[in-house]
């Protein structure tokens, strides 16, 4: 039977989780264990290195260095030495990936998703491994412990009183949605060149007709806008390629409709071949852009 259940690191400050393992277990009682440690991660600045909540079935043990605190769910069989010798080698494997800089500077929850591998791994390790291949660090751990040992509290403690954190309404962390997009393709770098080079070349003779015409004829402002326009929907259209961005088709649409038009527009400063030019990369790009998908992360990850 596995005694770890589901374990997370997240960033002391804030309680900002920054990843976590993907977990099975759905039973009610598990779930509102995970409810409780959502809360207590909002609080861990208040609590010494490590510590304990008690429940009737599973217990939530943490570990906090500096500004990183791996916490875990445990069967309350678990033993102690155990669980925290457990967020010890999840706290040196975390801290050995990530500098503080990069820790510091997260901004959205589970910003670190491709450590999920790792505490899957070392998780594995612990409940599937014999305790006596682990007995020394088990030994130091329990020593440890015995010396210093951890602030216990019980599930109940982890609740905040009137939903109310240090002053601030109690804040419920979502799941973190995975905007990461699939890999980028050979097409698709060939389309980024492309719209480069047309954004560029918009931008130079835009330029141009700018420094020759304003001084001559106002009219030749539409002309002017007929390029610098297109130069921004090109660039626009790189950005929407690499990232990803809400409402995605409905701007693709409107960028493929002002590069079109502009080059429309600019029939006679160009010949057929170089407006079809310009009008076939943004079909390529807008092609690329709509089929390039999220990576999503598997509907069945325990991530909450």
């Amino acid at each position: 039977m596995s005694m770890i259940l589901f374990a997370c690191v997240v960033r002391v400050r804030d309680g900002l989780p920054l990843s976590a393992s993907t977990d099975f277990y759905h039973t009610q009682d598990f779930l509102e264990c995970r409810r409780r440690l959502k809360t207590l991660a909002l609080r861990l600045a208040q609590y010494p290195g490590r510590g304990s909540a008690e429940g009737r079935d599973f217990n939530i043990h943490f570990s906090s260095s500096r500004d990183v605190a791996c916490m875990a769910i445990c069967h309350r069989q678990c033993p102690a030495a155990m669980a925290f010798c457990f967020l010890e080698t999840l706290w040196w494997e975390f801290t050995a990936s990530y500098d503080t800089t990069c820790i510091g500077l997260a901004s959205r929850p589970y910003a670190f998703l491709e450590f999920d591998g790792i505490i899957q791994k070392v998780k594995w390790h612990f409940n599937y491994v014999s305790s006596t291949q682990m007995e020394s660090s088990l030994e130091r751990i329990q020593e440890e412990l015995k010396f210093q040992p951890p602030v216990v509290l019980s599930l109940e403690d982890t609740d905040v009183a009137n939903g109310v954190v240090n002053g601030h309404p109690r804040v419920t962390l979502e799941p973190a949605p995975n905007f990461r997009m699939e890999p980028v393709t050979a097409l698709g770098v060939l389309s980024l060149i492309l719209n480069i080079m047309c954004a560029a070349l918009n931008l130079i003779r835009g330029i141009h007709l700018a420094e020759h015409s304003l001084q001559v004829a106002h009219e030749e402002i539409g002309n002017i806008l007929a390029f610098l326009i297109p130069f921004v929907a090109c660039i626009f259209q790189c950005y929407l390629y690499l990232f990803y961005s809400p409402a995605r088709t409905t701007k693709v649409v409107l960028m493929l409709l002002f590069i079109c038009l502009g080059n429309v527009y600019l029939h006679g400063l160009r010949n057929l071949w170089q407006i079809l030019f310009h009008i076939g990369v943004a079909f390529l790009s807008s092609y690329q852009i709509l089929t390039r998908q999220l990576q999503e992360k598997q509907a069945d990850c325990g991530v909450v």
